[in-house]
Protein backbone atom coordinates (compact mmCIF):
# COMPACT_ATOMS: atom_id res chain seq x y z
CA UNK A 1 0.00 0.00 0.00
CA UNK A 2 1.23 3.52 -0.82
CA UNK A 3 2.28 5.75 2.05
CA UNK A 4 -0.32 8.21 3.38
CA UNK A 5 -0.29 11.72 1.97
CA UNK A 6 -0.77 13.10 5.50
CA UNK A 7 0.00 11.48 8.85
CA UNK A 8 -0.64 12.93 12.29
CA UNK A 9 1.22 11.18 15.09
CA UNK A 10 0.04 11.87 18.67
CA UNK A 11 -0.49 15.54 17.92
CA UNK A 12 -1.29 17.96 20.75
CA UNK A 13 -1.88 21.73 20.55
CA UNK A 14 -1.66 24.19 23.43
CA UNK A 15 -2.73 27.84 23.38
CA UNK A 16 -0.99 30.22 25.76
CA UNK A 17 -0.92 30.27 28.65
CA UNK A 18 -2.07 26.65 29.16
CA UNK A 19 -5.20 25.80 27.16
CA UNK A 20 -5.08 22.31 25.71
CA UNK A 21 -7.03 22.52 22.43
CA UNK A 22 -6.01 19.21 20.81
CA UNK A 23 -4.67 16.18 22.67
CA UNK A 24 -2.91 13.11 21.34
CA UNK A 25 -4.59 12.95 17.91
CA UNK A 26 -3.37 10.43 15.34
CA UNK A 27 -4.77 9.58 11.93
CA UNK A 28 -3.72 9.28 8.28
CA UNK A 29 -5.13 10.45 4.95
CA UNK A 30 -4.38 8.78 1.63
CA UNK A 31 -4.18 10.52 -1.72
CA UNK A 32 -7.55 10.84 -3.44
CA UNK A 33 -9.66 10.70 -0.28
CA UNK A 34 -12.24 13.08 1.11
CA UNK A 35 -11.97 12.88 4.89
CA UNK A 36 -14.33 14.72 7.26
CA UNK A 37 -13.34 16.10 10.63
CA UNK A 38 -16.49 16.41 12.73
CA UNK A 39 -17.39 17.77 16.12
CA UNK A 40 -19.19 20.57 17.92
CA UNK A 41 -17.98 24.16 18.00
CA UNK A 42 -14.88 24.26 20.19
CA UNK A 43 -14.05 20.58 19.73
CA UNK A 44 -10.63 21.41 18.27
CA UNK A 45 -11.24 21.14 14.51
CA UNK A 46 -9.87 24.58 13.63
CA UNK A 47 -6.88 24.17 15.93
CA UNK A 48 -6.02 20.88 14.25
CA UNK A 49 -6.19 22.38 10.77
CA UNK A 50 -4.11 25.36 11.86
CA UNK A 51 -1.52 23.00 13.28
CA UNK A 52 -1.29 21.09 9.99
CA UNK A 53 -0.83 24.37 8.07
CA UNK A 54 1.56 25.79 10.69
CA UNK A 55 -0.71 28.80 11.30
CA UNK A 56 -0.70 28.52 15.09
CA UNK A 57 1.60 31.46 15.72
CA UNK A 58 -1.13 33.86 14.62
CA UNK A 59 -3.27 32.56 17.49
CA UNK A 60 -0.45 32.20 20.04
CA UNK A 61 -0.63 28.45 19.87
CA UNK A 62 2.03 25.77 19.63
CA UNK A 63 2.46 22.05 19.23
CA UNK A 64 3.16 20.54 22.62
CA UNK A 65 4.14 17.21 21.07
CA UNK A 66 3.63 15.00 18.06
CA UNK A 67 4.56 14.91 14.39
CA UNK A 68 2.95 16.06 11.14
CA UNK A 69 4.15 14.12 8.12
CA UNK A 70 3.10 15.41 4.70
CA UNK A 71 4.12 13.59 1.53
CA UNK A 72 6.74 11.62 3.46
CA UNK A 73 8.37 14.62 5.18
CA UNK A 74 7.99 16.00 8.69
CA UNK A 75 6.59 19.52 8.30
CA UNK A 76 5.67 20.80 11.77
CA UNK A 77 8.48 23.38 11.51
CA UNK A 78 8.01 24.25 7.84
CA UNK A 79 6.64 27.81 7.33
CA UNK A 80 3.14 28.07 5.96
CA UNK A 81 4.19 29.67 2.67
CA UNK A 82 6.60 26.80 2.03
CA UNK A 83 3.82 24.29 2.67
CA UNK A 84 1.68 26.09 0.09
CA UNK A 85 4.51 25.71 -2.43
CA UNK A 86 4.46 21.95 -1.83
CA UNK A 87 0.69 21.76 -2.38
CA UNK A 88 -0.69 21.86 1.18
CA UNK A 89 -3.28 24.64 1.01
CA UNK A 90 -5.94 25.74 3.49
CA UNK A 91 -9.22 27.65 3.08
CA UNK A 92 -9.77 29.40 6.39
CA UNK A 93 -13.06 29.65 8.22
CA UNK A 94 -14.73 32.93 7.35
CA UNK A 95 -13.43 33.12 3.74
CA UNK A 96 -11.03 36.07 4.30
CA UNK A 97 -11.45 37.53 0.83
CA UNK A 98 -9.79 40.85 -0.02
CA UNK A 99 -13.01 42.83 -0.18
CA UNK A 100 -11.70 45.85 -2.11
CA UNK A 101 -9.92 43.78 -4.75
CA UNK A 102 -11.84 42.42 -7.70
CA UNK A 103 -12.79 38.78 -7.94
CA UNK A 104 -10.06 38.17 -10.49
CA UNK A 105 -7.43 40.00 -8.43
CA UNK A 106 -8.38 37.85 -5.42
CA UNK A 107 -7.95 34.70 -7.48
CA UNK A 108 -4.58 35.77 -8.82
CA UNK A 109 -3.24 36.20 -5.29
CA UNK A 110 -3.62 32.44 -4.94
CA UNK A 111 -1.07 31.89 -7.69
CA UNK A 112 1.56 33.94 -5.84
CA UNK A 113 2.13 31.16 -3.32
CA UNK A 114 3.61 28.83 -5.93
CA UNK A 115 5.45 31.51 -7.96
CA UNK A 116 3.64 30.59 -11.14
CA UNK A 117 4.34 32.10 -14.53
CA UNK A 118 1.84 34.48 -16.08
CA UNK A 119 0.82 31.80 -18.57
CA UNK A 120 0.25 29.18 -15.88
CA UNK A 121 -1.77 31.64 -13.80
CA UNK A 122 -3.95 32.44 -16.84
CA UNK A 123 -4.57 28.73 -17.44
CA UNK A 124 -5.45 28.14 -13.80
CA UNK A 125 -7.75 31.15 -13.82
CA UNK A 126 -9.62 29.64 -16.73
CA UNK A 127 -9.94 26.37 -14.84
CA UNK A 128 -11.36 28.13 -11.76
CA UNK A 129 -13.91 29.90 -13.95
CA UNK A 130 -14.94 26.50 -15.33
CA UNK A 131 -15.43 25.22 -11.79
CA UNK A 132 -17.25 28.37 -10.62
CA UNK A 133 -18.94 30.03 -13.63
CA UNK A 134 -20.63 32.64 -11.43
CA UNK A 135 -17.21 34.03 -10.52
CA UNK A 136 -16.36 34.62 -14.18
CA UNK A 137 -19.51 36.70 -14.57
CA UNK A 138 -18.37 38.90 -11.68
CA UNK A 139 -14.64 38.86 -12.40
CA UNK A 140 -14.26 42.65 -12.41
CA UNK A 141 -16.48 43.33 -9.40
CA UNK A 142 -15.07 43.96 -5.91
CA UNK A 143 -15.24 40.82 -3.79
CA UNK A 144 -17.08 42.77 -1.10
CA UNK A 145 -20.14 42.90 -3.36
CA UNK A 146 -20.43 39.12 -3.59
CA UNK A 147 -22.90 37.05 -1.60
CA UNK A 148 -21.64 34.81 1.18
CA UNK A 149 -21.87 31.78 -1.07
CA UNK A 150 -19.97 33.48 -3.85
CA UNK A 151 -17.28 34.59 -1.41
CA UNK A 152 -16.89 30.98 -0.31
CA UNK A 153 -16.51 29.96 -3.93
CA UNK A 154 -13.93 32.71 -4.32
CA UNK A 155 -11.97 31.49 -1.30
CA UNK A 156 -11.92 27.94 -2.68
CA UNK A 157 -11.05 29.20 -6.15
CA UNK A 158 -8.14 31.20 -4.75
CA UNK A 159 -6.87 28.03 -3.06
CA UNK A 160 -7.19 26.11 -6.34
CA UNK A 161 -4.95 28.69 -7.99
CA UNK A 162 -2.13 27.34 -5.78
CA UNK A 163 -2.59 23.88 -7.37
CA UNK A 164 -3.15 22.00 -4.10
CA UNK A 165 -2.37 18.34 -3.58
CA UNK A 166 -4.11 18.44 -0.21
CA UNK A 167 -6.87 20.97 0.38
CA UNK A 168 -7.89 21.76 3.97
CA UNK A 169 -11.29 23.41 4.39
CA UNK A 170 -12.54 24.87 7.66
CA UNK A 171 -16.36 25.03 7.87
CA UNK A 172 -17.05 25.72 4.17
CA UNK A 173 -20.83 25.61 4.68
CA UNK A 174 -20.89 28.05 7.62
CA UNK A 175 -23.52 30.77 7.17
CA UNK A 176 -24.72 29.46 3.81
CA UNK A 177 -28.24 28.58 2.77
CA UNK A 178 -28.71 24.82 2.31
CA UNK A 179 -28.83 24.98 -1.49
CA UNK A 180 -25.60 27.01 -1.66
CA UNK A 181 -23.91 24.69 0.81
CA UNK A 182 -24.97 21.71 -1.31
CA UNK A 183 -23.51 23.38 -4.40
CA UNK A 184 -20.19 23.88 -2.60
CA UNK A 185 -20.08 20.24 -1.51
CA UNK A 186 -20.98 19.01 -5.00
CA UNK A 187 -18.15 21.08 -6.47
CA UNK A 188 -15.66 19.67 -3.96
CA UNK A 189 -16.81 16.15 -4.77
CA UNK A 190 -16.35 16.83 -8.50
CA UNK A 191 -12.81 18.16 -7.92
CA UNK A 192 -12.02 15.02 -5.96
CA UNK A 193 -13.55 12.75 -8.59
CA UNK A 194 -12.22 14.45 -11.73
CA UNK A 195 -8.89 15.86 -10.55
CA UNK A 196 -8.05 13.44 -7.73
CA UNK A 197 -7.87 16.30 -5.23
CA UNK A 198 -7.38 15.09 -1.66
CA UNK A 199 -9.58 16.96 0.83
CA UNK A 200 -9.66 17.23 4.61
CA UNK A 201 -12.90 18.90 5.57
CA UNK A 202 -13.74 20.28 9.03
CA UNK A 203 -17.51 20.63 9.32
CA UNK A 204 -20.34 21.03 11.83
CA UNK A 205 -22.81 20.02 9.10
CA UNK A 206 -22.35 16.32 9.77
CA UNK A 207 -25.07 15.18 7.36
CA UNK A 208 -23.44 16.74 4.32
CA UNK A 209 -19.89 15.90 5.38
CA UNK A 210 -20.70 12.23 5.91
CA UNK A 211 -22.53 12.07 2.60
CA UNK A 212 -19.45 13.14 0.62
CA UNK A 213 -16.55 11.80 2.71
CA UNK A 214 -15.25 8.25 2.52
CA UNK A 215 -13.96 8.39 6.10
CA UNK A 216 -14.55 10.65 9.08
CA UNK A 217 -13.08 11.40 12.49
CA UNK A 218 -15.05 12.82 15.41
CA UNK A 219 -13.38 15.24 17.84
CA UNK A 220 -14.71 15.81 21.35
CA UNK A 221 -12.95 18.26 23.65
CA UNK A 222 -9.81 18.05 21.55
CA UNK A 223 -9.56 14.26 21.51
CA UNK A 224 -10.57 11.69 18.91
CA UNK A 225 -13.84 10.14 20.04
CA UNK A 226 -14.29 7.88 17.02
CA UNK A 227 -13.31 7.44 13.42
CA UNK A 228 -13.50 5.17 10.41
CA UNK A 229 -15.45 4.65 7.18
CA UNK A 230 -18.53 6.84 7.00
CA UNK A 231 -20.76 3.81 6.45
CA UNK A 232 -19.63 2.43 9.80
CA UNK A 233 -20.30 5.73 11.58
CA UNK A 234 -23.73 6.04 9.98
CA UNK A 235 -24.61 2.61 11.34
CA UNK A 236 -23.78 3.60 14.94
CA UNK A 237 -26.58 5.50 16.63
CA UNK A 238 -24.45 5.91 19.75
CA UNK A 239 -21.86 7.92 17.83
CA UNK A 240 -24.44 9.94 15.90
CA UNK A 241 -26.46 10.89 18.95
CA UNK A 242 -23.65 11.35 21.48
CA UNK A 243 -21.20 13.31 19.34
CA UNK A 244 -23.11 14.63 16.33
CA UNK A 245 -26.59 15.20 17.73
CA UNK A 246 -28.19 13.10 15.00
CA UNK A 247 -29.96 9.81 14.49
CA UNK A 248 -29.22 7.56 11.56
CA UNK A 249 -32.67 7.86 9.94
CA UNK A 250 -32.41 11.65 9.92
CA UNK A 251 -28.89 11.81 8.55
CA UNK A 252 -29.63 9.35 5.76
CA UNK A 253 -32.74 11.30 4.80
CA UNK A 254 -30.82 14.61 4.80
CA UNK A 255 -27.89 13.23 2.85
CA UNK A 256 -30.14 11.82 0.15
CA UNK A 257 -31.71 15.19 -0.70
Amino acid sequence: MAAPLLELERLSVVYEPAILAVEDVSFSIWKGEIVALLGANGAGKTSLLRAISNLLRAKRGRLSKGHIIYDGQRVERVPTHRLVETGLVQVLEGRHCFLFLTVEENLLTGALGRRSSRGDAKDDLGRVYEVFPSLKAKAKQPAGLLSGGQQQMLAIGRALMARPNLLLLDEPSMGLAPLLAAEIFETLAKLNRDDGLTILLAEQNAASALHYASRAFVLENGRLASGGPTADLLARDDILSAYLGLVSEKIVETASI
